[in-house]
């Protein structure tokens, strides 16, 4: 049998830390479903696993002994925390800034983001990674038999998760930018988002821009869950085939949002 020092021991670490990947990101689709933060930022100090556990909703008594594991996790991520007390009771759990963000009614919630992307539809296809680099393509189009935007034009409940994730990411990059975008936006009256999704970006525009009239331009089936909104237009269309006149543009590519009038563009 081969022998191996700690240090060839220690080099499998990165190996294993990806192979745990998936326990870290199922516990904490795991919180979101039983609402945990919301359990605990509902206390005003921190609790014990037992009351933890009768606090979920639940038909049937919750296991105490897998939210014990499942809660164990989520401290090493430090998304909860927890500590002993000095007296040798019970560990205590609580709250943090960061399980914040999984509040499930907060406007701030990154929960429909979280579980969109570990839900199976999205999960499955990146089992296809290996066929991506002999073939080409898309673990999605494998999976499934066609892209992602098709998949949600023939499914409306994953097309209404699909457009609400997506307005969860742009909440949090156009709030970052949108300070920066003034004086690129002070002589423009017309602006279309490309891409707009259900049209939190360009509302966030129009609303602190009310000189400009905004044109959310998305494909069809994506605008079929957008709700009415105050100074945009809702336009539905391909941008491969044709883009709604307007001064100026709007859109994100590979993680940058540009806006384009004429011949110029900036990015942020």
């Amino acid at each position: 049998m081969e022998e191996y020092d700690s240090e060839a021991i220690q080099a499998q670490a990165p190996i294993l830390k990806c192979v745990a990947g998936i326990a870290h990101n199922m516990a904490l689709k795991c919180a979101i479903d039983l609402r945990l933060a919301d359990i605990l930022h509902s206390h005003k100090k921190s609790i014990t696993i037992s009351e933890l556990a009768s606090s979920i909703d639940s038909s049937t008594p919750p296991n105490v002994s897998s939210l014990k594991r499942v809660m164990r996790l989520l401290v090493r991520d430090k998304i909860f925390s927890a500590h002993e007390p000095s007296d040798g009771g019970e560990t205590l759990y609580g709250a943090t800034k960061t399980s914040s963000w999984l509040l499930k009614d907060s406007e701030t919630t990154l929960s429909i983001m979280i579980s969109l992307t570990s839900e199976p539809t999205l999960l499955n296809p990146w089992c296809n990674m290996s066929r991506c680099v002999k073939e080409g393509g898309t673990g999605f189009e494998k999976f499934h038999g066609c892209q992602v935007y098709e998949f949600a034009s023939q499914n409306p409940e994953f097309n209404k998760r699909f457009n609400q994730g997506m307005a969860t990411e742009s909440k949090y990059l156009v709030l970052s930018i949108l300070n920066k975008m003034d004086d690129a936006l002070k002589n423009v009256t017309s602006l279309v988002d490309v891409g707009g999704g259900t049209g939190h970006v360009i509302t966030s525009i129009v609303k602190k821009h009310p000189h400009i009239t905004g044109i959310n331009f998305d494909l069809p089936h994506v605008l079929s869950t957008a709700p009415e909104i105050h100074g945009v237009t809702h336009v539905g269309g391909n941008m491969f085939e044709a883009i709604p006149k307007a001064d100026a543009i709007f859109m994100k590519v590979r993680g940058y949002y540009i806006i384009g009038m004429r011949k110029l563009a900036r990015r942020f």
